[in-house]
């Protein structure tokens, strides 16, 4: 791990983001997640909602819709009372913009706002993280709001989501655990890769 991510990872344990959430389960960032020349998706429209880089001109939807949920997204998505947390503050919200609009630009790992097609509010968010668990070449996680899930939109996302990445990226075993990786096992898979 060179000194970058060192200090990036410092600064998500103060904030106890999204980002943070998803350490416990997933690799560090990877350099040469995807090729050079792989063109990686910007904006993309699905069926009543459109996907766009996560970064801090969205801090204030993403920052509504986690705090909207934060009992369900405990449950479902962190299995953590870290994130979201009721204290979460303007500039914790913003730092973890940052750094997920920095990793994207790095191309370490890729965090999508899944938005209404005239972006006013956000549905949930995709992430896709470098592999290298159980043979795993890619990590995708996503959530969805609470009244989004209640609405039938965490399926309808998570099928999308499968066909998407299938289609448009380069990876041939993708891990979705929580979904088609139960959490236990991949817990046990994580614990059992070797340390660097």
């Amino acid at each position: 791990m060179n000194r970058r991510h060192v200090i990036t990872a410092l600064a998500l344990a103060l904030t106890a983001s999204p980002a943070l959430a998803q350490t416990a389960s997933a690799p560090p960032p990877a350099a040469n997640f995807v090729a050079p020349d792989f063109a990686v998706p910007t904006r993309i429209e699905g069926p009543g909602f459109v996907l766009v880089p996560l970064g801090p001109a969205l801090a204030q939807i993403d920052f509504a819709a986690y705090m909207s949920s934060i009992a369900h997204l405990q449950q479902t998505f962190t299995r953590s009372t870290g994130w979201p947390r009721a204290d979460i503050t303007a500039a914790e919200a913003m730092l973890d913009m940052e750094t997920e609009a920095g990793r994207f630009a790095a191309r370490e790992s890729f965090a999508y706002a899944v938005l209404t097609p005239d972006g006013a509010r956000e549905r949930g968010c995709v992430y896709v993280y470098p592999g290298g668990v159980g043979g795993h070449d890619a990590i995708v996680r996503l959530w969805v709001t609470k009244a989004e899930y209640d609405a039938g939109f965490d399926a309808e996302l998570y099928a999308w989501t499968k066909g998407w990445i299938a289609k448009d990226w380069p990876f041939r075993n993708v891990a979705y655990p929580g979904r088609a990786i139960a959490w236990e096992t991949w817990d046990a898979l994580v614990a059992a890769k070797p340390k660097p």
